[in-house]
């Protein structure tokens, strides 16, 4: 599988900004997950993020702790997200980028969590409790593992530390649009435009918009403001939590496809 790297060159060099469409594993279940990241992959996801419950979900709103709580609820576990994804990712064109915290990584081990997911062919990781400071020794294993790691950047970020961030991070730089956790939002901030255009002049790095993004009308703003790459997550979520997991399935198809051609 490409890099997440190498994706976003190709994208650059055809002027396509990317759709990463986000959506928490074994939520309802692991086997709707499945079909969910074929179903993405088909409807034009460029990327799709692939979140890891987890017990406390820090970065995360209402909608994706919900979903991470059904999930381990039920008995997902790290192991059981990797042995789905190693069946399906071949299968897959676009790149998986596995979203974790920290935790789960430290309690694995940095090289063998690195090498476990490499061997199952997630292309890239997002870990957004991720201390700058602890940064180096999680870079140094993934690169040996060929894994992208993208950095999140905050709104409240001063320029040292953007500069800092952007310097380390892989694949993409992931700005966070709001002040808060993940979650659906009527309209965007118009800072995030002034936010865009301040890390661009920092980094030639591709950036990825994420949290709050819920709609194609967003989505194409953030196109026009110069986003290379657009995150949806709990607008996705909340569409695949259904009783009728095959209705849910056709229903984030077709949003998946009205957010790709908002950004075409």
């Amino acid at each position: 599988m490409a890099l997440v790297s190498e994706r976003f060159a190709t994208l650059r060099e055809q002027g396509k900004c990317a759709l990463i469409p986000f959506i928490t594993a074994g939520d309802p279940d692991l086997e709707t997950t499945a079909a969910a990241l074929r179903v993405l992959d088909q409807s034009g996801a460029d990327f799709i993020e692939l979140g890891v419950p987890y017990s406390d979900p820090l970065a995360d709103g209402p909608v994706i702790q919900a979903a991470a709580t059904r999930a381990l609820a039920q008995g997902v576990t790290l192991d059981r997200v990797l042995t789905m994804v190693k069946a399906l990712s071949p299968k897959l064109q676009a790149p998986l980028i596995l979203f974790t915290y920290y935790n789960p990584i430290l309690n694995r081990g940095i090289d063998a969590f690195m090498a476990d997911i490499a061997a199952v062919g997630v292309a890239g990781l997002v870990v957004p409790d991720l201390p700058l400071e602890e940064v180096e020794g999680l870079l140094a294993a993934a690169a040996a593992a060929a894994i992208d790691v993208t950095l999140l950047v905050a709104p409240t970020s001063p320029p040292e530390r953007i500069a800092a961030i952007t310097a380390q991070a892989q694949g993409f730089v992931y700005l966070v649009s709001v002040t808060g956790v993940t979650g659906i939002r009527s309209e965007l901030q118009s800072r995030v435009k002034d936010l865009i255009d301040r890390l661009k002049q920092s980094t030639d790095k591709p950036i990825g918009v994420g949290f709050g993004v819920s709609d194609p009308d967003q989505a194409q703003q953030l196109k026009a403001w110069g986003a290379d790459g657009v995150i949806v997550g709990s607008a996705f979520v909340k569409r695949l939590n259904s009783d009728d997991a095959q209705a849910s399935l056709g229903v984030i198809g077709d949003f998946c496809q009205q957010l790709k051609s908002a950004l075409l």
